[in-house]
């Protein structure tokens, strides 16, 4: 109950959208919290929790016209949970995360991660390769990614609820679709899902790619600063 009640604050703190049930953070909170939270610890206990189907909506990219971003929206109950698992797995992944990482972590932000590209220009770095992966959030490949949870996660149960949310289904235009593949993005837990995904990349820049310079990656963005003389 302690960490639900600790991802509920972070669920009222973020506000957002209701789910595909309609429920909002208000009316959860004028119903009663101490009973929602209950409720979810029990189906929790008895592995009878279920999430519902995403709501997908479209969101304009900034900067791009007529760009969209899919945004995939859970309900706030399924939000409450998965923010109880970023809770409890974050730690056991930050003790494994490299330098070069700084989107979605703990005392970390693109700020910082500019004064890293700022430092590297400073030791004589003189040229930037910008990249981007694309549609990264959709595209992850599932069995990979457990595979990389499972190296530090051995509890079976939580193993199958993130699989679970990593299956859980779209609802866009009254259609429900399957998700083959990617994490949802617009749910609490995916950020760290990319991130533990994208970590393959940090280990082996950190083994191989140090001697073409420093990455420095935001989440699905990275800028590795190079010496002049190694063409990119």
């Amino acid at each position: 109950m302690d960490v639900l009640r600790r991802a509920w604050a972070g669920v009222c703190a973020n506000r957002g959208a209701p789910g595909v049930d309609g429920v909002t953070v208000e009316a959860v909170a004028a119903s009663g919290v101490d009973a929602f939270l209950q409720d979810l610890a029990e189906r929790l206990r008895t592995y009878t929790y279920r999430p519902s189907v995403l709501r997908r909506v479209q969101i304009p990219k900034p900067g791009r016209p007529g760009e969209f971003r899919p945004l995939s929206i859970p309900t706030v109950a399924d939000r409450v949970v998965m923010t109880a698992a970023k809770l409890v797995l974050e730690p056991v992944f930050e003790a494994q995360f490299t330098e070069a990482s700084y989107g979605f972590r703990p005392k970390r932000s693109a700020i910082d991660a500019c004064e890293a590209v700022r430092v590297a220009a400073n030791q004589r770095r003189e040229w930037v390769f910008e990249a981007d992966i694309r549609d990264c959030f959709g595209t992850i490949d599932h069995d990979a990614l457990m595979a990389r949870v499972a190296r530090h996660v051995v509890d079976r149960p939580m193993l199958k609820l993130i699989r679970t949310w990593l299956r859980m289904g779209v609802l866009e235009g009254g259609v429900t679709s399957p998700t083959g593949a990617g994490t949802p993005q617009g749910s609490p837990i995916s950020p760290l899902l990319a991130n533990i995904a994208l970590h393959v990349l940090d280990e082996a820049w950190q083994d191989e790619g140090g001697r073409l310079g420093v990455l420095v990656r935001y989440c699905d963005d990275c800028a590795p600063r190079t010496q002049r003389e190694v063409s990119m």
